[in-house]
């Protein structure tokens, strides 16, 4: 078979067209017709302080490749254990609200993007914890007051306005208030933050307690609080003109005795999990979908989850989706895929390892190697097995890459990895 030998695109492909390419590969796309408020954290190193013990691991991010083309040597590392928990973790939620945390990670636009086993995983979790003996009248419970992060929901499409609207973007925050008990105008409000900058919209509902878990509620105002405006401006929904559609009842089927996780089913037959405190995942990816401060996130969760007497990591099977990196891309794509710095990683339990990205429906670039593990939490990977695949047909490219990939962090739902040119990825793993 005739081997064929790709250009780099910025050979054979205008500056627009490669952007365009690199901007369908993102790993989520939001449509809305908003300016980019914050700077890509691939555009700038990792900074780290000279005494934090992942200093000499992160300090060089951002150095170019020097190596030749056609053969270079790859450097990844990623670090941890499954068998790390955070004492954050242990004090506030216990093992059957993790199994539940632990089946959120990794879903997109809070539930609308999720997998059937990824539906059935958190419907389990759910189920689990509704049958347990969580805060009993959660309703009569101070625990209930507050503010409340929306983390995942069944019918993010079908339900309210705001629902259809907002809660399948992951790049803003959901929010909802409940204030029964600490306050003459009881009241449940939903908060969608677009950003800091931006400003939020909040959706407002006088409430009252119907018994110690439901709470009924009549949507009465919402509007729009614009960091640019003086002024609000008005949620353009007619409430009073809706009659009972501007009625609703929420059930609280499990609080944890923490007060940090709830879980409720409303009227339109919608299941929310929320939070009041994330764990440290939580807090990273949540991050990472905002893109911003990305850097002194990972910094952050590294020195927290350091664990000195446990350092030989295993490189752990499945698909892993690349969320992030430090550096997204260099000037050719073909090079991109090659060195790991878009798409997912499969790896196999026989020392197979594959980079996959998909290009347009139909056509996606893989790469195929192995791995050997040569010391403690480092393996030696030689990718050799290259081509363009469209339908069944393979279009095979001269590339040959040795890398060297030492472990960061890693748990069964997510991975930390320094890589090709000391570039730092967050993988995900995929169900």
């Amino acid at each position: 078979m005739q081997t064929l030998k790709f250009k780099p695109f910025s050979e054979s492909f205008t500056r627009q067209h490669k952007t365009e390419a690199m901007v369908a590969l993102k790993f989520y796309t939001v449509e809305m017709s908003l300016p980019c408020l914050s700077p890509c954290p691939s555009s700038s190193p990792i900074s780290l302080s000279s005494s934090s013990p992942r200093y000499h691991l992160l300090n060089a991010a951002n150095k170019r490749l020097d190596s030749s083309r056609n053969c270079r040597t790859l450097r990844i590392s990623c670090s941890s254990s499954s068998t790390v928990t955070d004492q954050t973790e242990q004090s506030s939620f216990n093992d059957a609200e993790m199994k539940l945390i632990d089946a959120l990670i990794g879903i997109q636009g809070r539930g609308k993007s999720a997998s059937p086993r990824q539906l059935n995983d958190v419907e389990s979790a759910v189920k689990v914890l509704e049958g347990l003996e969580g805060i009993q009248n959660p309703t009569d419970s101070d625990l209930i007051e507050g503010r409340w992060r929306l983390m995942f929901t069944t019918r993010p499409g079908t339900a309210s306005p705001i629902q259809r609207t907002f809660t399948g973007v992951d790049v803003f925050t959901v929010f909802q208030d409940v204030y029964l008990k600490t306050t003459n105008d009881p009241r449940v409000s939903n908060i969608v933050r677009f950003s800091d900058i931006i400003g939020e919209l909040k959706v407002e509902a006088a409430a009252s307690i119907k018994d110690g878990k439901r709470v009924l509620f009549r949507f009465d105002r919402a509007a729009f609080s614009l960091k640019f405006l003086p002024f609000k401006v008005p949620y353009p929904v007619p409430f009073r003109l809706l009659g009972d559609e501007a009625k609703g009842w929420l059930d609280t089927t499990y609080l944890s005795p923490s007060g940090n996780l709830r879980i409720s089913r409303g009227n339109k037959g919608t299941t929310f999990v929320l939070q009041k405190e994330t764990v440290p995942r939580q807090k990273l990816l949540a991050t990472i979908s905002k893109d911003k401060g990305v850097a002194e996130a990972i910094n952050e969760f590294l020195a927290s989850n350091s664990n000195p007497a446990e350092d030989d990591y295993e490189l752990l099977e499945g698909s892993w989706q690349m969320i992030w990196s430090s550096q997204m891309f260099t000037d050719s794509w073909i090079e991109n895929a090659a060195n790991g710095l878009m798409g997912r990683q499969i790896i196999d339990k026989d020392g197979r390892i594959k980079f996959e990205v998909n290009i347009i429906p139909a056509f996606r670039f893989s790469m195929k190697g192995k791995f050997i593990k040569s010391e403690s939490s480092t393996y030696d990977l030689k990718m050799d097995d290259a081509a363009i695949i469209g339908g069944a047909f393979g279009y095979p490219v001269d590339i040959t890459n040795k890398i060297e990939l030492k472990i960061l962090y890693t748990d069964e739902k997510m991975r930390i990895s320094r890589g090709f040119d000391n570039i730092i990825f967050v993988h995900i793993r995929e169900i």
